[in-house]
């Protein structure tokens, strides 16, 4: 039987409860904001939703180790992730990653401190959902620095595009 994070998340309320909020991560709500395709013709699918309308998606075919697409309501894409692995520590270290549009230690600590403010009870909650889940998580600059490597390095070659209009999205990480 192969391992299946997705299902772990599933099955373990506190990792799905956390993904949830803070890290606005829906796996009830996968449907877009209107119809999308790769423009590289691969698969594309979504896989859990934000509360803004937001949309993850796995791109191309296989399982979990696929790249992970994150696209916004607002025509903005990018690559977050290689793999679902690599997306819940993410999630679990930086649920503030889009209030960090410059990816510094600062801006990532002011976001933190709002979060932390609104839910004191937040880093323990982190850690209790890693180790449900058995995942090691990286350092806030660590999982930063990963997520632009990845949306300016592969992320490049993946072009989201509306597909009535066949229109490109932005770049949310450039």
């Amino acid at each position: 039987m192969t391992y299946s994070l997705l299902a772990a998340v599933r099955a373990t309320a506190v990792a799905a409860d956390f993904l949830f909020w803070p890290g606005d991560f829906d796996l009830g709500r996968t449907e877009h904001v209107e119809e999308v395709v790769l423009a590289s013709g691969e698969p594309l699918e979504p896989i859990a939703g934000d509360g803004a309308g937001g949309t993850y998606f796995f791109c191309g075919a296989g399982g979990e180790e696929r790249p992970v697409l994150y696209a916004d309501s607002e025509g903005g894409a990018a690559l977050v992730a290689i793999g679902l692995p690599e997306l819940v520590r993410l999630l679990l270290t930086v649920p503030w990653w889009r209030d960090c549009p410059g990816f510094t230690a600062e801006e990532s600590a002011e976001a933190a401190a709002q979060y932390l403010e609104d839910e004191p009870g937040l880093l323990a909650d982190r850690d209790a959902a890693a180790a449900a889940l058995g995942i090691e998580l990286p350092t806030e600059a660590e999982a930063l620095a990963r997520l632009r490597e990845v949306a300016i390095g592969p992320g490049q070659g993946v072009v989201l595009l509306n597909a009535v209009e066949r229109t490109a999205y932005d770049a949310l990480i450039s």
